[in-house]
């Protein structure tokens, strides 16, 4: 179990980080970020989230380690995908790439606070309907066979809710505001279901959001040249949601006395991290000969 020093220890150090992106964000709402910078950041939240994995079981349960790392990568893979339409949002909103980065921090802080309250809500379920699982299992394989088809009606669902902002007199920056928060959310019923058949520990669901959310904004301008190479994204991150889905009926099976195979932590992170990794090579070769288009 973790303590409640443990919890406000870690809100705060997290709290923290995000307030400091804020501040850095606003003092360079009018400059642009290099793709040097972007590489950078990035790679400071990866090290960050590797790093309160590895170092997790110093104060917490020792399988929460594998938990964390495979809802985080789960999460943050899911939120690339989400990227994608964030791209194609604030570019038909002719959001200026310098005012790209405030948008984008301010629609992840909101989704943070979204999603921390639909956790809550699906870790009292599952913890304590058994069911659900069966539910969510269900939903997590759906997901899996609409989700190309699923991407597209969120963008027409975008448009119209852009259009009904833009009748209401919003400016552009807060159309963009709104709409990333209401994406978020969307994607959120996809991503929380997938990660609760990680684990069902509040601590870890929502550290792993929180860690996956957080350095999306710099993740959005180092993927805005690759948007066009990573054509396998939707396919690895299908056979993730449909294996998740399926681990998480067999254990609603085996919890109400049936004998079948349960699937274990280490190989939901081994066909995570494998699946991925096909999926980013897959797509690079695939798309080596594609021409940049011209500026």
């Amino acid at each position: 179990m973790i303590s409640s020093t443990e919890w406000l220890v870690t809100i705060g150090i997290l709290g923290t980080v995000i307030i400091l992106d804020l501040i850095l964000a606003v003092v360079r709402r009018n400059k642009e970020t290099t793709p040097r910078e972007a590489l950078g950041w990035t790679l400071f939240y990866v090290v960050a989230a590797i790093a309160f994995g590895y170092f997790l079981p110093q104060w917490a349960p020792a399988e929460y380690r594998k938990e964390f790392i495979a809802g985080w990568l789960t999460e943050y893979s899911l939120s690339v995908d989400n990227l994608f339409v964030f791209i194609i949002l604030l570019t038909s909103l002719k959001i200026k790439k310098e005012s790209q980065q405030l948008v984008l921090l301010l629609g992840i802080m909101i989704a943070i606070v979204l999603r921390i309250i639909l956790i809550f809500l699906g870790v009292a379920l599952v913890t304590r309907f058994t069911w659900v699982f069966f539910f969510f299992g269900a939903f997590l394989i759906f997901t899996a066979y609409k989700l190309i088809e699923e991407k597209e009606n969120v963008e027409e669902e975008e448009a119209k809710l852009v259009s009904f902002l833009r009748n209401r007199g919003f400016s552009n920056f807060g159309i963009a505001l709104i709409a990333l928060g209401v994406t978020d959310l969307i994607f959120a019923l996809d991503s929380i279901p997938a990660i609760l058949g990680l684990t069902t520990s509040t601590y870890v669901v929502i550290t792993a959001n929180i860690f996956a959310l957080m350095g999306l904004r710099q993740l959005y301008f180092l993927l805005q040249g690759l948007m066009d190479r990573l054509i396998h994204l939707s396919r690895g991150l299908s056979f993730i949601l449909a294996f998740i889905g399926v681990k998480m009926i067999l254990h609603a099976l085996h919890s109400i006395g049936l004998h079948v195979p349960e699937v274990s932590l280490e190989l939901s992170l081994g066909v995570i991290i494998t699946t991925l990794t096909v999926t980013a090579i897959t797509s690079l070769v695939a798309t080596r000969n594609v021409e940049k288009p011209q500026p």
